[in-house]
Formats: C-alpha cells, structure tokens, sequence
C-alpha cells in the first residue's frame, strides 16, 4: 500500500467536502430567494440541497480519517477536534474544526426540523454561512493546493457567487422570483388633446 495513501484521501476529500459546503450554501440561498423555481419548490430541488449537505458531513469524516491515517502530519483525534491543540497551522486547522461543528449542527438541525422549533432551525441554520467562510478560509491558510490555479478561482468563484446570493437575499427578500398575486388595476387609456 502506498504510504502517501492517507494525505491522498485527506487532500481529495478535503476539498470534495468543501466544494459541497460551497453548493449546498449556494444551492440554499438559490431556493430560498426562489431564482430557481418559481412558488411551490419542486421537491427534489429542497432534497438535493439536503443531499449536498449530507455529503459534505460524509467527506468530512472521510477527510478527518484520512489525516488521521496520514504518516507525514501526525494528526491525532485531539488535534482535529479540539481548536489549537495541534502545532500545524493552529489557526488554519481550528478554522476548519470550527467549519465541522458548525456543519454537523447545521445536519443535526436539518434532521430535527419537524422535533425543533423553527425559530432554533433557522438561526442553527444561518451559521451555514459561517462554516462555509470558515471552510474556505482553512482550505486557503492550510490546504498544500491553496496555490493550484483551479481551486483558487474555485475559492474566489463561490465566494463571488455566495456574496452576490446573499445581498440579493437580503435586498430583495425571501420571496423574490414569487409572481405577483395582486391583480393588475385598470388603467385608463391616456388622452390627448389637440
């Protein structure tokens, strides 16, 4: 077995896990401010937004083993757990620990929805936004293929795109792409005179 093994599943799944985040965070924002669909939201759009972000738990386990498994970096339980327990780049990993617990709350709640209440679902959920900027910012500060030029416009894309999602959020509000339900009023024709 190659001894790189682990630093190869660690890196492949680090960054899966993170590209999920980013589109289960844009997918969100898409189905929320209704760009996608107009009103109801075709179920399978919602289940793919929930998909992505189950993934993205499942490549988080995966890339926490991989580091784990990694015969380079040494990495214990303790030192991908606990923010600043490690000496690698203490600030770049408790950033992504930090993206990970963020996640799996956002997960828990999601599965929780109907058991909660929905103001709790709703807050939980808004810190989406903070495990993906704190995601990004671990995979900029500690991820060795920060520098590769495709995952760098990756990195700059999504931030562009979640960004732009977000202020049209919040400027034009939940219901933005909804049609109208008023009827239109009349309007008397213009009259000119001579």
């Amino acid at each position: 077995m190659d001894p790189k093994l682990g630093w190869y599943v660690a890196r492949s799944t680090g960054i899966t896990a993170w590209a999920l985040i980013a589109l289960a965070v844009i997918w969100g924002l898409l189905l929320t401010t209704r760009v996608l669909q107009g009103h109801p939201t075709p179920k399978w759009l919602l289940d793919l937004h929930r998909f992505l972000g189950a993934l993205a738990v499942v490549f988080t386990g995966i890339h926490l083993g991989g580091l784990v498994a990694d015969n380079y970096t040494h990495f214990g339980v303790a030192d991908l757990l606990v923010p600043f327990a490690g000496s690698w780049k203490p600030g770049a990993v408790a950033l992504g620990i930090a993206g990970f617990y963020l996640l799996v709350a956002v997960e828990i709640s999601s599965l929780l929805m109907r058991r909660i209440p929905r103001v709790w679902w709703r807050h939980i959920h808004m810190t989406s936004f903070v495990a993906y900027w704190a995601t990004t910012l671990h995979g900029v500060t500690a991820g060795t293929d920060s520098s590769n030029r495709v995952l760098l416009a990756a990195y700059v894309g999504s931030a562009v795109t979640i960004t732009f999602l977000t202020a049209y959020r919040v400027m034009v509000g939940r219901g933005a792409a909804r049609p109208s339900t008023r009827t239109p009023t009349a309007v008397a024709p213009a009259t000119t005179s001579a």
